[in-house]
């Protein structure tokens, strides 16, 4: 229904002629007995629709009308109600018709009369921003303290809600500056999450405490660190505000860890200088690499890593339930192309352990596996027995030790996927002996088997391994190569040897062959790539996640030469 609009059944003559602010009209009307008090549906009179119009002279004239009667009577009509409980010093407030408000104080009109949705003459005009209206009312006495709305919000927490900076000046020398609403939110609370940099200034240079805790423990730094107030966030810690403040409940959360999680990189910058390491590895803490990486913000991991930030963090899995940045990221990507964090913590050396290798062996996609070797080299056989350092080689990480027997562990335990990623490993430079495992022999089926055995002297294996390939030559479960019943040819055994001197790290992965004196003919042989590619055939028996969650509870490592 449109109220604007006048209905003869409802709206009297006089309220109409008020709306319209003419004082001559509205006289004679009076004069001729017209009363003021009658009201239309919406509970107003002829006052509310002169002070919601800003007619001053009506106002008079409607005030005046009612001068004969008794004291009493005019005070209850100055202060009359609309059915949502507005009084005419409300209306005129509210639309910051000033001369008409102190027109109706005089009149003795209710400074402080909520109207139904707790609202106020003050309240009204601080939140449309009424600066001389204000003034005036604080000025004859209005309470300024009192809460306003279901949430509990003060006069002072609408004006800096809406930016209103000249009214917090004024404001800010007689509020409560700490006043809480219902969730124990201050007005600089406030306006550090909703970016009133000027208003926040204010709230600070009148001694508005900067490191106040909302009921969550969040602080304004947090907030404005969350929202990416960038000039908030640095105001804040120009004047104090703690960026080591413990802003939840659950875990050690601080600003740091906002910003990474929404991507406010120059905020991020800035709480990088000032916030304590011990959040990047401390036992307890939480590295704000996981919450960057749980929300995909690139940048924010991309800023931390190269800040010094760890890509292993700390293994925080009782709250995350992930032991690393990394197996975070393998995670959320897990039915995905591999994100952009994989790549920029795979770069910064994140350690690959048991679980990460499960994610890449642990399926029938190679990408993952792939990737890992783009950015890794697989160390020399003499790594697993001497004491080897070597932490970069051709511009690449080296795997460490304990990531390669982890590798084996995983790989042994995943025959099943055998076919996809046997193939990627030996032709980026994997050992091809160190698969030459009971449970492998046991397990892989004849492809498998049979692609492995070409990569190693089949003829010298040991009395065990051979018990195996015969039992199960004999139950069929292995159709071997002619070849194997007879000794490897020379060639064979002399590309074996030249991958001994090389080492297959160097053979399969750079051009050394082509720095070799043979014809260019057998460079491909040299590198085994006679050998013709597994393919895999075998459905998955469950999605990598759920693989993931039984590694988690029944992984074992197997004794691994």
């Amino acid at each position: 229904m449109d109220f604007t609009e006048c209905y003869e059944d409802t709206v009297s003559s006089v309220a109409a002629a008020a709306r319209s602010g003419c004082r001559k009209q509205l006289r004679s009307l009076i004069q001729r007995g017209r009363s003021v008090d009658c009201r239309d549906n919406r509970g107003w009179n002829a006052l509310h629709e002169a002070a919601a119009a800003g007619s001053k002279e009506c106002v008079q004239e409607i005030l005046s009308a009612g001068s004969a009667s008794s004291s009493r009577c005019r005070h209850d009509y100055v202060n009359s109600l609309t059915h949502e409980g507005e009084s005419a010093c409300y209306l005129a407030a509210q639309r910051g018709h000033l001369a008409v408000v102190r027109l109706l104080l005089k009149a003795h009109a209710d400074l402080n009369q909520l109207t139904n949705d707790l609202s106020s003459p003050l309240y009204a005009g601080v939140d449309n921003g009424h600066t001389e209206v204000v003034k005036l009312l604080v000025r004859k006495g209005a309470e300024v303290n009192r809460i306003h709305t279901a949430s509990c919000w003060t006069c002072l927490h609408q004006a800096v809600y809406k930016g209103h900076s000249d009214i917090v000046r004024i404001l800010v020398n007689v509020c409560n500056l700490e006043a809480q609403d219902d969730h124990k939110i201050s007005p600089l609370f406030v306006a550090a999450q909703y970016g009133q940099r000027e208003c926040l200034e204010l709230l600070i240079n009148a001694g508005a405490n900067v490191n106040t805790q909302a009921d969550d423990l969040a602080t304004p730094l947090l907030i404005a660190s969350q929202e990416g107030h960038q000039a908030c966030v640095d105001l804040l810690l120009d004047h104090g505000a703690d960026p080591n403040m413990a802003c939840s409940n659950d875990w050690p959360q601080f600003p740091i860890h906002a910003a990474a999680e929404f991507g406010h990189v120059g905020i991020l910058r800035r709480l990088i200088e000032v916030t304590d390491r011990t959040c990047d590895r401390g036992e307890g803490m939480v590295s704000p690499l996981y919450v960057a990486i749980h929300s995909d913000q690139t940048s924010s991991v991309e800023l931390l890593l190269n800040e010094g930030y760890s890509p292993d963090a700390q293994d925080y899995a009782d709250p995350l339930g992930f032991p690393s940045p990394l197996s975070m990221a393998l995670y959320h990507t897990s039915t995905k192309p591999c994100s952009e964090s994989i790549k920029l913590l795979l770069a910064a050396g994140a350690t690959l352990n048991a679980e990460e290798w499960t994610h890449a062996l642990a399926t029938d996609r190679t990408d993952l596996l792939e990737l890992i070797l783009d950015y890794r080299w697989i160390p020399r056989p003499e790594a697993f027995t001497k004491n080897f350092s070597a932490p970069h080689h051709h511009g690449k990480i080296v795997f460490k030790l304990q990531e390669m027997r982890e590798l084996i562990c995983v790989a042994l335990g995943q025959v099943d996927f055998a076919s996809c990623w046997l193939s990627v490993l030996l032709n980026k430079g994997l050992e091809p002996s160190l698969l030459l495992h009971p449970h492998m022999l046991e397990k892989a089926d004849s492809d498998v088997l049979n692609y492995l055995l070409e990569f190693v002297n089949w003829s010298t294996l040991s009395l065990s391994l051979k018990t195996i390939l015969d039992q199960r030559r004999a139950e069929k479960t292995w159709d071997p190569h002619t070849h194997f019943d007879s000794s490897p040819c020379l060639s064979h055994l002399s590309r074996l040897k030249i991958r001994e001197i090389l080492g297959p790290d160097h053979l399969m992965r750079t051009n050394i062959v082509q720095q070799l004196p043979v014809p260019s003919l057998l460079q491909d042989f040299l590198k085994f790539k006679d050998i013709q590619e597994l393919f895999y055939t075998h459905p998955p028996a469950s999605p990598v996640l759920n693989r993931i969650e039984i590694f988690r509870s029944t992984h074992e490592h197997r004794h691994v030469l």
